[in-house]
């Protein structure tokens, strides 16, 4: 039996190798169906010839009420997207189906505007029955990644596939120029055992993948050029990996032009083509003999809390050197990595293999996937050839009209839904005579405590539906739910005055006349009971006139709502510039001088100072942006939303934690190896002084992809020294250029690479205070045009005053940093070249 057991598996193998060799290579793409929509006549594209649809076939054929061919020759270089048909009312294509399998069906949109302006179509498409695209519309792009293309994988038996046209409503229509039907290769989606990544990093196996249709969301060639389908097997497009690419000093592009050694149960021709195959991202070594501790990273935007096969590609031509012991990680969001061993799979190098994964997206709409080194390997690199994501559709979405299922929901709909109703009335019902046993009537005023923020009456014995679920945190804070309904008129939806990650924020007014901001969670807003139970820990702690006090909190009947003081002014970005879509009531001459832009930023620095240090625990932020800088009626900043903070001992020099932040502020060297540091505030901080300088979001997706990013962008203008190139056009003119420069020092300085680099915060703080000096002192250029001068100002030299702390009682601090009611005044004590 020793002897006989490896022979029985290595026939057994070779068995399945060989069907497995012999079915994907025997595949051949097929000729049908590819229908060229709205045309009068064939078409021959990569290689494939796309037929009319005004033509007969026996094969399929289109069913159509109110439809009509347009053609607009001049506009596009592809001469398939120069017609389409419309689609006025629900039409349908069928195809004869003679084999069962996995279909590839593609869809081709190009929104020309002759004829109908395509741009403005709004529908749904059904295959057999059930949507796989809905509420759609296309929108036309300049820029070079855009993809006229909604392509999906569908499980198809032998008989016929319906394609159903569907307009969103009466006043909207449908449209394509073409569409694509044809059998993927044998085994080209597995169907079982596959890895399942669930949330915060649990792993199990996930089966009956096509079961469900898969829409293809992300195809990218990564390290390589864009592929098009006439240099690649199956038609398709591949785009370069640039424009989700975190940080592209962390890589560098690799190809190679030797023999690609494809093995038996491998990758295969179709899997990609060679071109994926030959390009790479591979880590950007600086020092090779040293360790490196940084990842390649990128993120990908797909559909928050939905299901995806992850399909990543691998070739290892780069360790031929040494490949067998090469190794190293990969991650995908924070929680999940996985060992990737090219020559544990295939001995040979530059052999093609691709790993899968289903994974279950959070509710960010942002999907990150990482590559690392191994500590303990000898080649400390890690390198990615290609990726790409598909969405498991719910098979549960709404269907068509013509649906079966649909007609049967009709009939049954009224019924069910009558039912629930009497069970939701008797549930009311229920709740309030419970409600009525043990809701205590309120007969007394609340009186606001302005210091403390806390109550006057003991709220710590009202019970909760749940029976005190939320841990009574006894700090004096708890307010009774009807002063909150008070304070709020009952939510009413004209107090809303803003929405975060906790929930909706309402303008209230407390019984003694006291204006507060009231934040209520909701569920599926990401933040819950962790960042609730964590913002009132540290407002309760800390007290600092340059963060927002709480003023309390409520955790009756399943509610988590806080309670803060009403900041008149709004938020920073309010005042700087506002998004897409967003209504701005502020006017351009409402807006910020830049003096002013300098005072506040004083302002938040010196709230941040105070958490960094004006405590026995250090206090991180995790989540500074310009969103949670708040304007006071006198435009005094306040650091707000300490929902995702971190109290750490002040000796830690690091926290490994999970990422956590907003996408555009985050500190690379935090994102990267997950260690979270003070100076992960600073670089955060950093990219909010750019704001204000810069007046733009700190990611736009609808510029340029140099401009997309505002720190890259912008510290590519101040390493040429030209940094005034990009200032908000309100501020032309008016920045001193000293302090502009000595501005451009200060953020280049925040935004450094490594947290080692940075200023600490009252560095930052205290070259901000003597920016503002420049700006209000009329001096020359020369010689105090650089901030190393030892020159100074005929100035009284003083001392640098220190803060002054001071202990209330156990749970909080009172901190008073120098105080700059008349800014003046002061630096006329300050020495010029005191800046750090």
């Amino acid at each position: 039996m020793g002897g006989f057991q490896p022979l029985k598996i290595l026939s057994c193998l070779s068995i399945w190798f060989l069907f497995h060799l012999s079915t994907s290579n025997s595949y051949t793409l097929p000729d049908k169906y590819f229908i060229n929509c709205g045309s009068p006549s064939s078409l021959l594209v990569s290689n494939r010839t796309f037929t009319s649809d005004e033509e007969s076939h026996g094969s399929y054929g289109l069913s159509s009420g109110d439809s009509k061919a347009v053609e607009e020759r001049n506009l596009s270089d592809i001469e398939l997207y120069r017609t389409a048909r419309i689609f006025n009312q629900s039409s349908s294509y069928e195809f004869n189906i003679s084999q069962n399998g996995t279909y590839v069906v593609r869809f081709h949109f190009f929104p020309f505007s002759s004829l109908g302006n395509l741009s403005d179509a709004h529908f749904n498409i059904l295959a057999s029955g059930s949507a796989i695209l809905s509420n759609f519309t296309v929108k036309n792009s300049n820029t070079s990644d855009f993809l006229p293309i909604q392509e999906f994988f569908l499980p198809v038996r032998v008989g016929k596939l319906r394609i159903d046209f569907v307009p969103f409503d009466e006043h909207s229509f449908a449209f394509a120029n073409a569409i694509e039907v044809f059998l993927a290769p044998p085994n080209f989606i597995p169907d079982s055992s596959v890895p399942h990544v669930s949330g915060e990093g649990k792993t199990g196996e996930y089966n009956g993948l096509l079961r469900s249709p898969l829409h293809v969301i992300h195809r990218i060639n990564v390290g390589g050029n864009k592929i098009t389908p006439d240099n690649d097997t199956l038609l398709r497009y591949w785009i370069p990996d640039d424009g989700y690419l975190l940080h592209k000093n962390t890589a560098r592009n690799t190809s190679y032009e030797g023999k690609l050694n494809y093995q038996r149960g491998g990758a295969t021709h179709f899997n990609a083509p060679d071109s994926v195959y030959r390009t790479a991202q591979e880590m950007n070594i600086v020092d090779k003999n040293g360790p490196n501790t940084f990842n390649i990273s990128w993120r990908f935007e797909v559909r928050k809390q939905a299901t995806h096969l992850v399909r990543l590609h691998f070739c290892d031509f780069i360790t031929l050197a040494s490949n067998e012991t090469s190794k190293f990680n990969l991650y995908i969001y924070s929680d999940f990595s996985y060992v990737i061993r090219p020559y544990d799979v295939y001995s040979q190098a530059a052999s093609p293999f691709y790993k899968d994964f289903v994974l279950d997206s959070d509710d960010s709409g942002l999907l990150s996937i990482s590559v690392g080194p191994e500590t303990d390997n000898d080649n400390q690199t890690a390198f990615l050839n290609g990726v790409e994501i598909m969405e498991v559709i719910d098979m549960f979405a709404p269907r068509g009209s013509n649906s079966k299922r649909m007609k049967l929901f009709i009939i049954i709909g009224p019924c069910v839904g009558g039912v629930v109703l009497v069970l939701i009335i008797l549930a009311m019902v229920m709740f309030c005579l419970r409600r009525r046993k043990w809701m205590p009537v309120e007969t007394t005023d609340w009186h606001l405590v302005p210091l403390y923020g806390g109550s006057s009456h003991s709220r710590t014995t009202v019970k909760s539906s749940t029976g005190s679920m939320h841990a009574d945190l006894n700090l004096g804070l708890k307010i009774s739910f009807s002063e909150i309904l008070f304070a709020t008129r009952k939510f009413y939806t004209k107090l809303m005055i803003g929405e975060g990650g906790f929930g909706k924020v309402y303008k209230g007014t407390l019984k003694n006349g006291a204006k507060v901001a009231v934040k209520r969670s909701e569920p599926g807003h990401g933040q819950g009971l962790p960042e609730f139970r964590r913002e009132i820990m540290v407002l309760s702690k800390i007290r600092h006139q340059n963060l927002v006090p709480l003023i309390g909190y409520c955790d009756e009947r399943d509610e988590m709502i806080l309670v803060y003081e009403f900041m008149e002014k709004g938020t920073l970005r309010d005042h700087l510039y506002s998004l897409k879509g967003e209504s701005k009531e502020l006017s351009i001459g409402s807006k910020l001088s830049w003096d002013q832009r300098l005072r506040i930023c004083i302002n938040a620095a010196r709230g941040l100072d105070y958490l960094h240090t004006g405590s026995s625990r250090v206090i991180i932020h995790r989540d500074i942006k310009s969103t949670n800088i708040l304007l006071d009626e006198h435009y005094v900043a306040k650091v707000a939303d300490f929902g995702l903070s971190r109290l750490d001992q002040v000796d830690q020099t690091h926290v490994t934690t999970d990422v956590k932040g907003s996408f555009g502020y985050l500190d690379p060297e935090y994102f990267r190896c997950f260690q979270l540091t003070l100076k992960s505030d600073v670089y955060s901080f950093g990219v909010v002084l750019l704001e204000v300088l810069c007046a733009r979001p700190v990611i736009d997706h609808s510029l340029p992809r140099e401009q997309g990013s505002l720190s890259e962008w912008a510290m590519s203008w101040q390493r040429k020294g030209e940094l005034d190139k990009i200032v908000d056009p309100l501020l032309v003119g008016k920045i001193n250029i000293n302090c502009l420069r000595k501005y451009g020092e200060i953020v280049e300085k925040c935004l450094q690479e490594y947290g080692v680099d940075r200023p600490s915060m009252v560095d930052v703080l205290w070259d901000l205070e003597y920016c503002l000096k420049l700006q209000n002192t009329a001096v020359v250029r020369e010689p105090y045009e650089d901030s190393t001068t030892d020159v100074g100002l005929p100035l009284p030299i003083v001392q640098r005053l220190p803060s002054a702390s001071l202990e209330i009682g156990e749970s909080e601090v009172i901190h008073e940093s120098y105080s700059y009611s008349d800014g003046d005044a002061v630096f006329s004590q300050l020495k010029l070249d005191g800046a750090r």
